[in-house]
């Protein structure tokens, strides 16, 4: 199964710069469609309100963090089953093991580049 480019992809941080920074990896990556959201609410909404293929989300953010977000998204029947990778700049192990007990499908430790999000989507999605 190949990945589709086109699909709508969420970006969520709370970050301007960072936000600019993983759409435009993104587009590298031939991801077109990239829409964003700076918490985890604003995310929520998002994500129930229209059609999306992958979550890559912040995890420090107010007033909900990305954590709580992917809690949501895996209670919620209709997105339980959305690829979602957490980014942070936290590699505690505590934290992974958080992020992977509330169902994460991959995590990434800032800074990273085009190669290392590509080889996470990778991961997740298949190859493209």
């Amino acid at each position: 199964m190949s990945v589709d480019l086109n699909m709508n992809v969420l970006i969520v941080d709370d970050y301007k710069t960072m936000l600019r920074i993983i759409r435009n990896l993104l587009k590298q990556l031939g991801f077109n469609n990239v829409d964003e959201a700076t918490d985890g609410s604003a995310a929520l909404q998002k994500l129930r309100d229209k059609d999306y293929g992958l979550v890559i989300s912040d995890w420090n953010m107010e007033p909900m963090t990305g954590i709580q977000l992917l809690r949501e998204v895996r209670a919620d029947a209709k997105l339980k089953g959305m690829p979602f990778i957490m980014i942070t700049a936290e590699s505690k192990t505590e934290n992974v093991i958080a992020a992977k007990e509330a169902g994460v499908n991959n995590y990434i430790v800032k800074p990273f580049n085009a190669a290392t999000l590509k080889t996470k989507l990778v991961t997740v999605l298949g190859n493209f």
